[in-house]
């Protein structure tokens, strides 16, 4: 994640160690008793990653817990954001002064089917994609991007972001990313100033889709 960001943005990817470590108190009691395993180890590094990156920041580390809508609950003062999926892991953290907002993402690298295609893309997108290079995929692309688009979209807004609510063009050879948000969810959000644009970067190699944005103040 770290080539993907500004170097205002602390990153942190999970090492071995990081999927066994240890939760504050607080941590444990949003994850409960009942997690499976897989979902455990995730939540785990996501934490531990969450606080080592605050750290990087010379923020004193504390608890990350979730929200009852399960996203990370960040301290005073800390934007932030939190990924896993197949192995990989990885939490970003930035002083909200100079920061608004930072969204991440990653994805295994596959093809998806054309029922998924069409729950993520809208038309438009799904003709973008088919014009692209060939050697990848593209529309697992453009899921990480909306991903991500939402994470800058929520602790901002406050509300949700489908899918369809953000119409995405791909930049292959810069390797950025455009995402305008719907005029209807702009003008339905509860807040004078919601973003009406999310700009960022992606990165995909063979087994991995990785996906970054950050939403600047004013």
């Amino acid at each position: 994640m770290r080539d993907l960001l500004p170097p205002t943005v602390a990153v942190a990817v999970a090492e071995a160690s990081d999927w066994a470590g240890e939760l504050l108190p607080a941590e444990r009691a949003c994850l409960g008793e009942r997690a499976v395993e897989s979902r455990r180890r995730d939540y785990t590094a996501g934490r531990v990653c969450a606080r080592r990156a605050m750290a990087a920041l010379g923020v004193r580390p504390v608890a990350v817990p979730s929200a009852a809508d399960r996203s990370p609950v960040w301290p005073a003062g800390v934007v932030g954001a939190i990924t896993h999926t197949h192995g990989y892991c990885a939490a970003v953290a930035a002083r909200a002064g100079e920061i608004r907002s930072v969204g991440i993402d990653a994805e295994g690298h596959r093809e998806l089917n054309a029922g998924v295609r069409r729950l993520i893309c809208l038309p438009e997108e799904q003709e973008r994609c088919a014009r692209l290079p060939a050697g990848t995929s593209w529309p697992a692309v453009v899921f990480s991007v909306k991903e991500t688009v939402y994470k800058v979209w929520h602790p901002v807004v406050g509300t949700w972001l489908d899918f369809h609510d953000a119409l995405v063009e791909l930049d292959p050879d810069a390797g950025t990313f455009t995402a305008r948000i719907a005029a209807a969810r702009r003008d339905a959000a509860p807040v004078p100033d919601p973003p009406a644009l999310v700009t960022g970067r992606f990165s995909v190699d063979e087994s991995l889709v990785r996906t970054a944005a950050v939403l600047l103040p004013g």
